[in-house]
């Protein structure tokens, strides 16, 4: 049986410290105190923020980078060591990149990548150009589409997944702030029934594992909160940037159900359901995760 530490006790000021051990341990009480998220010595993060009233039953809000060993947490640590930063350098040389039948790039509209700062903190939203609740994915293609004049990419291929890196940058250190209007509460409301529904043959909820089990062994892994303040994420299992809707997908196949495509319905409101469980944790993407 797997032990669960709480962490509410492990941030607790009269509580005994708790800390992600070496790789192949688990959270433990009087450990060392986990150590802040400082990026290239400078950018300090909100790794630790309140829970959301009214959103979930967690008691904290724990950003992914807490439940990873200290080897995987320094890479993050330096921009030099992080390797999500090679495919963040790609996507500038795109976004300077003319293409399609109106021989525009990214910057011919909007400058320098710099003009993206606060989009990913605020996304999924309701887009006032499609007329519907949206991604950044959805954004970056309808751009595209309907400025460039052309193709849209893969909504998890590896071009998308780069510029939502690149985009992502710009917010880090940012307090993810994921409104929830009229515009998008039936989203929101059907982003958290499928978040608390048990699917597959083992009978598994996102919740199971990181509402009710977070800080728990699962084989050699830790598990996390599931927060998703820090995609994309360059994953080494996979030696690639992950998208969050590849994540999605990954879970739900985990628990050996039949999963959603990217960029469906069921995703997007899923994506709006779970980032509002993240409201006051930084932006932190590119992350790196196991």
């Amino acid at each position: 049986m797997m032990k669960r530490v709480t962490l509410r006790g492990a941030f607790g000021a009269a509580a005994a410290a708790a800390a992600i051990a070496a790789a192949g341990t688990a959270l433990a009480e009087n450990d060392p105190p986990i150590k802040d998220l400082i990026i290239n010595g400078e950018e300090k993060m909100i790794v630790v923020a309140e829970p959301q009233p009214g959103v979930s039953e967690l008691e904290m809000e724990y950003d992914g980078w807490l439940f990873r060993s200290p080897e995987t947490q320094a890479l993050q640590m330096d921009d030099f060591e992080n390797p999500g930063m090679i495919f963040v350098e790609q996507a500038e040389e795109m976004w300077n990149t003319a293409e399609g039948s109106e021989g525009k790039s990214c910057a011919s509209c909007h400058g320098d990548p710099s003009s993206m700062k606060g989009v990913r903190a605020t996304y999924p939203k309701m887009s006032k150009s499609l007329g519907k609740l949206a991604t950044i994915e959805m954004e970056v293609n309808n751009c595209r589409t309907e400025r460039m004049g052309a193709e849209p990419w893969k909504y998890t291929g590896g071009k998308m997944v780069a510029m939502n890196a690149l985009i992502t940058l710009q917010s880090r250190g940012m307090p993810v702030d994921v409104k929830v209007d009229d515009a998008v509460r039936a989203n929101w409301e059907h982003g958290k029934e499928l978040y608390y529904a048990r699917t597959g043959q083992l009978e598994l909820s996102c919740a199971n594992c990181h509402e009710q089990h977070y800080g728990e062994r699962i084989r050699a892994d830790m598990l996390s909160q599931g927060q998703i303040n820090g995609f994309p994420a360059y994953r080494l299992k996979n030696g690639k940037l992950n998208g969050i809707h590849a994540r999605f997908k990954g879970c739900v196949r985990d628990t050996r159900a039949e999963t959603y495509k990217p960029g469906s319905q069921e995703f997007i409101d899923l994506e709006l359901y779970v980032a509002t469980r993240g409201n006051g944790l930084s932006v932190t993407g590119p992350s790196v995760r196991n």
